[in-house]
């Protein structure tokens, strides 16, 4: 059958291009250091019940989609049947031309479903539904199998402090030969805004540490033993989703009091707010350094807008957007602080607005300190900008204001099982930049050197700068 869209050379638009991708992308493997995949599902090794489940529910990029098209809210979170909610999904990928969620869909399609020759629309749906959901009860088509399939190393899930880690342990024990590694996702441990939230997590916190809290130094001790706990199933890195970086200053006498309050269930105020979680910051940036964990920072979320959404449907389900929050300062006070300390542990950085670009890109260069190849990372394309002007603008970016050969390369920051080929999609974006500008002359036109960095890029640097290869990983 004859590709009538996603073509072997889809976005490699010259030969050289087409080189660099074949020879020396295409094979490696996926290092997927971030992502939001059900480590549950991954250890019980699901086999999906139809395309909906493995590619629809948990989806807000296409729940998002389907309400901009004026899809009733029943065929996207609701209670209508699996079938009917593919179908509107159907419905409305035609209208998402030029939106990445049209390229992802016919990727995702063609791999691994092997559907290249079709367009996904109201008169294709139910031949797809038929095809895929058949495909999806072979053992290839499971959620190991599926990682398999997409040639993935590692997998780094994102956990709660307080979370067992049972299913991680489970799959150590069981291995299918893909590494699945926690990763240490502090958030509700800054969150002191909200008290009542906060008590309930703190009451988990204090049952998975065994440690009753009574001030702030308990509530740290809780805080490392989980950390201790999270180091010895086999994590090595932190993620952060912050609206931006906290750095008030503050005093231990200023924190203790403040916690104080908070275990009052005492009203706090901004201020108190702002030095509880710069405390925190800090306090997490250390525990980093100290195992040597890589921490990672995703800034600029504006979350929960919609409030009547929120409250039906909780968090991330597709109600958030990019913010413009004051990123520089804090930022560059936060990293200071602990490069003072001589404390700063390698760290990744994503901006969700684009406006951000270059202050990210530039902040890192001021702490770059030479004793680790690439220590400070301007992180991928993230969320919004998860998508091919977006890739293209952060390749750009940090091409001109730091180095390019040194970044640690694409994740999928996904809950879908069929995400992997986003990988795929930064891979033929980055060949096709750099044969385009071997072919205009504006990099030497040598196979090994430019191939060299493609190769670093897809999988080497990844490999290199994580520690995903301890004897106790």
């Amino acid at each position: 059958m004859k590709d009538i869209f996603i073509s072997r050379n889809f976005l490699l638009l010259n030969k050289t291009a087409e080189k660099l991708y074949f020879d020396y992308a295409e094979q490696q493997p996926v290092i997927d250091y971030h992502c939001h995949l059900s480590v549950k599902e991954i250890a019980e090794n699901r086999v999906f019940e139809n395309i909906t489940q493995a590619w629809i529910v948990g989806d807000h990029y296409k729940w998002r989609a389907m309400r901009a098209n004026g899809i009733d809210e029943s065929f996207i979170t609701g209670s209508s049947s699996d079938k009917e909610k593919f179908f509107k999904w159907a419905e409305t990928v035609p209208y998402t031309l030029r939106n990445p969620l049209y390229h992802w869909t016919h990727m995702e399609l063609k791999k691994p479903f092997g559907i290249s020759d079709k367009l996904l629309n109201a008169d294709t749906a139910d031949e797809i539904w038929n095809v895929t959901n058949k495909l999806l009860q072979n053992e290839n088509y499971s959620s190991q199998g599926l990682i398999k399939q997409f040639n993935v190393e590692v997998v780094c899930t994102t956990d709660d402090p307080v979370d067992s880690l049972e299913y991680h342990q489970q799959i150590k024990k069981n291995s299918f030969g893909v590494k699945v590694i926690p990763a240490f996702r502090p958030d509700n441990a800054m969150a002191a805004e909200n008290i009542n939230q906060f008590h309930l997590w703190l009451e988990k916190l204090e049952k998975s540490s065994d440690i009753t809290i009574t001030n702030f130094d308990s509530f740290l001790d809780a805080l490392k033993k989980r950390h201790d706990f999270f180091h010895s199933s086999g994590c090595r890195l932190s993620d952060h989703g912050l609206e931006t970086a906290y750095a008030e200053d503050y005093t231990g006498k200023e924190i203790n009091s403040i916690f104080s309050k908070i275990l009052a269930r005492k009203e706090l105020s901004a201020l108190d707010i702002l030095k509880f979680k710069s405390a925190m910051m800090l306090e997490f940036g250390l525990m980093d350094h100290e195992k040597g964990w890589v921490q990672q920072l995703h800034l600029g979320a504006l979350r929960n807008n919609n409030s009547r959404k929120f409250r039906e449907l909780g968090a991330d389900s597709g109600v958030d957007s990019i913010g413009d929050f004051e990123i520089a300062k804090p930022l560059a006070k936060y990293l200071n602080r602990l490069d003072d300390l001589n404390k700063l542990t390698k760290t990744i950085i994503y901006n969700l607005n684009p406006a951000d670009n270059e202050l990210i890109a530039t902040m890192i260069g001021n702490f770059q300190d030479g004793t680790v190849v690439g220590k400070l990372q301007y992180g991928s394309a993230w969320w919004f900008q998860d998508q091919k002007n977006g890739m293209e603008r952060q390749i750009e970016t940090l091409s001109n204001m730091g180095l390019l050969s040194r970044f640690v390369g694409m994740l999928t920051d996904s809950r879908s099982f069929l995400s992997y080929p986003r990988h795929e999609y930064f891979r033929r974006l980055l060949c096709n930049l750099l044969g385009d500008e071997m072919e205009k002359g504006l990099i030497p036109n040598d196979l090994v050197l430019v191939g060299k960095m493609v190769s670093d890029i897809c999988y080497n640097n990844a490999r290199n700068y994580f520690s995903f290869w301890d004897d106790n990983v």
